[in-house]
């Protein structure tokens, strides 16, 4: 590259936090090939490689690599799935005309229980309910058109909305973003008409993360859906379900992490009072399962003790080290006993990052926290700058769930790869 190129190269990996090893590893290359192409004693790459330098560096315009005009390039978002056009297809449609009567409403409930249950238990979750959404679509859209009274109108809406919401984890990080947007707007708009708090919630949860995925542009907005629908859910949580306590709690979740991407420090707080001893098993046939539970049912487990996050490259040897990891961790918080099932999940985890979405050639997390209730693991991708997972004071436990969020890194820091990556542990930060 020639000295402009380099200096550029050098300052987009710099500001990003990210040592020539991590670059090397997400582009493929070694360190000492990393430090002769920024010191311009290889010639500039041929543009494949450029733009996996590019995607490695999160840059959304050529010129801030190569220091020329403007070349615009879409970020990697993964090869599109094969059942892709039937999902497509049966979005796009309209029934305007019935040519079979809608299955009933609670035959429609069963069939989105089965959906989500197959989704949780496959380890190919996009090839099962790929294969299952065309006819479930249709089947919600023509429920709402033949609905006679106001009430089964609404009852209709929720389960349009509740099947748009798992066409979302299908459509996700595929290479059709409008398709994404329209099902994101039409599962909101659903859900308004149902009047259902579960169904808004949920709605409400997965256009946070919609907004909040699109970049720093979107997250105001995606900060806006979140604090409305709390809002709104607020005043109904004293008398609430189960499942509304447990969608008001995953907002709070996304509240706090909005925040860490925006760059200010917020922690999100669900004071539950003394239900969360009452809650039931977790809910097997919706999103909640994506952050898995773990932990007696019916019995607080002791104080919030840490959180840690892991952040890897994805490759084989990651999920093993994933794996051993979460099991280490969970065990020294004092729960042996939930050792192996946190370390299954942590797999489960790792290996869908490795084969699914944008994940692959990216840094990847895995986050673990042990609270008042539960213990909970789940994966995500780390902010554009890096984030770091602040543990919440043990006092913030004694009736509900800590929700964590994040900060970026001072400029220099950034995430590495295996299990150095601790960030905090059982004695804090």
């Amino acid at each position: 590259m020639h000295r402009e190129r380099q200096g550029h190269a050098v300052l987009l990996r710099t500001r990003r936090g990210m040592s020539r090893t991590v670059l090397a590893g997400l582009v493929g290359k070694s360190p000492s090939w990393v430090k002769q192409v920024e010191g311009g004693q290889l010639q500039m790459p041929k543009l494949p490689m450029v733009l996996r330098i590019a995607e490695a560096l999160r840059v959304q315009d050529l010129s801030e690599l190569m220091g020329e005009q403007s070349v615009p390039t879409a970020l990697f978002a993964g090869p599109g799935h094969a059942r892709l056009p039937q999902v497509r297809a049966a979005i796009d449609a309209y029934p305007f005309v019935a040519d079979h009567e809608a299955p009933s409403a609670a035959y429609m409930e069963a069939r989105l229980v089965r959906t989500w249950r197959a989704r949780h238990s496959s380890p190919n979750h996009r090839d099962v309910i790929g294969s299952l959404l065309p006819e479930l679509i249709r089947d919600a859209q023509l429920g709402v058109r033949q609905s006679e009274t106001a009430a089964e109108r609404r009852g209709a809406q929720a389960l349009l909305s509740q099947t748009y919401s798992l066409c979302q984890f299908f459509i996700a990080y595929q290479p059709d973003a409008s398709l994404l947007w329209r099902v994101v707007e039409r599962g909101m708009v659903a859900a308004l008409e149902s009047e259902d708090p579960h169904t808004l919630g949920v709605a409400a949860w997965l256009a946070a993360q919609a907004h909040r995925d699109s970049g720093p542009g979107h997250f105001e907005a995606a900060d806006a859906v979140t604090l409305e629908t709390l809002r709104y859910l607020e005043p109904l949580l004293p008398e609430a379900g189960d499942d509304v306590l447990a969608i008001a709690g995953a907002l709070h979740f996304e509240a706090g992490s909005t925040a860490g991407c925006c760059g200010s420090l917020r922690t999100g707080l669900t004071s539950t009072g003394g239900t969360s001893t009452g809650w039931g098993s977790p809910d097997e046939h919706g999103p909640n399962q994506a952050a898995a539970a773990l932990g007696p049912r019916g019995a607080l487990m002791t104080a919030l003790q840490a959180e840690d996050c892991l952040d890897y490259t994805p490759n084989a040897r990651s999920v093993s080290l994933a794996r051993r990891r979460t099991a280490r961790l969970v065990a020294d918080w004092g729960h042996p006993e939930l050792a192996g099932d946190a370390a299954l999940l942590a797999s489960e985890l790792a290996t869908n990052a490795l084969r699914h979405g944008c994940l692959r050639g990216r840094l990847f997390r895995v986050r673990v926290v042990l609270n008042a209730r539960l213990c909970v693991s789940r994966s995500a991708i780390p902010a554009a700058s890096g984030c770091r997972i602040l543990a919440c004071p043990p006092t913030w436990s004694s009736a509900g769930a800590g929700f964590c969020s994040s900060v970026p890194w001072p400029t220099g820091g950034g995430p590495s790869c295996g299990p150095s990556a601790r960030r905090c542990g059982p004695s804090g930060l």
